[in-house]
């Protein structure tokens, strides 16, 4: 797992911008919207379902420690969600990178700490699970107000490329099936 800090981060044009964007508000009652979109998108991209419920939470508590933290529990201030697959390479069906963006308090990058794990208490958790979860961690203070933080997870091809269906998700709008092995023997009837 990489952790870096970068002081700020400009876009430089179009082509840096993410491929889906969500502007939520920092309204606890959305984040279970949001957990549902990066889930559903992780499996599209091919992550089992552990690694989706593990990215979903990790987008969570990211939102939650802006909320909590950042906004101070205002419930009332934008957030942004960019998500940009990465393109399958090799032994890779690529991954997910996740973008959040917010217009709370600067702070240094490098201070996005957890506490200690010693301290048995409940909470306080979220940067810890953050990290373990994700592949690459990044913080970076914005331009002019709020930070940005880009999460990476990259997934290991174990099973055909997954596909929507239509057929077999009885109605799930996020079901995502294997597509079948081309058979390289020629069949004779």
């Amino acid at each position: 797992m990489v952790v870096s800090c970068t002081a700020k981060l400009k876009w430089v044009d179009m082509q840096d911008r993410p491929e889906i964007e969500l502007k939520l508000i920092s309204d606890p009652m959305y984040l279970c919207g949001a957990r549902e979109l990066v889930g559903c998108i992780a499996k599209r991209i091919g992550f089992n379902d552990m690694d989706c419920s593990k990215i979903a939470l990790a987008v969570d508590e990211a939102l939650a420690n802006i909320i909590r933290h950042g906004y101070n529990k205002s419930f009332d201030k934008p957030i942004w969600i960019g998500i940009n697959p990465i393109k399958p390479e090799g032994d890779s069906i690529g991954g997910i990178v996740i973008t959040i963006d917010d217009e709370a308090k600067q702070v240094e990058p490098c201070m996005m700490k957890g506490r200690e794990l010693e301290d048995i208490k409940p909470g306080g958790l979220g940067v810890h699970i953050i990290q373990e979860v994700m592949d690459e961690v990044r913080y970076e203070k914005r331009e002019t107000i709020g930070m940005r933080m880009i999460m990476t997870k990259r997934a290991i091809r174990t099973q055909e490329s997954p596909r929507l269906s239509d057929t077999s998700c009885n109605g799930n709008a996020c079901c995502v099936t294997s597509i079948p092995k081309k058979s390289s023997k020629t069949r004779t009837s």
